[in-house]
C-alpha cells in the first residue's frame, strides 16, 4: 500500500515574488485543487509583429534616425517600408 506524502499548506502570504517562486518550484499545483479557480478570459490580438533580419549597420542607422525623430525603430521601419512599398505598386 502506498502512503500519501504530506502536503504543506500554502502560506497565507509570500514576502516576495522570489519566496513564492521557491514555494511553487518545490510544490505541485495539482496537490492543491481547491486553491485555484477557473477563470474565463476573452482576448483579442490587436497587432501582429513580424521579425525580419537586417544588417547590423542598417539597424544602427535606423536606431539613430529613430532616436533623432523621437520614435521607435520599429515605428520608423514600418513607416519607411510602407512608403517604399506603396510608391512601387
Amino acid at each position: 500500500m502506498s502512503k500519501k506524502k504530506p502536503i504543506d499548506p500554502i502560506p497565507e502570504e509570500f514576502s516576495s515574488y522570489e519566496e513564492a517562486a521557491e514555494f511553487w518550484d518545490t510544490h505541485d499545483t495539482t496537490d492543491y485543487p481547491n486553491a485555484f479557480m477557473t477563470v474565463e478570459v476573452q482576448s483579442e490580438l490587436r497587432k501582429r509583429h513580424t521579425e525580419i533580419e537586417i544588417d547590423a549597420d542598417i539597424a544602427k542607422a535606423l536606431r539613430g534616425q529613430a532616436r533623432r525623430k523621437g520614435v521607435t525603430a520599429g515605428h520608423l521601419a514600418s513607416h519607411i517600408l510602407r512608403q517604399r512599398l506603396t510608391t512601387n505598386k
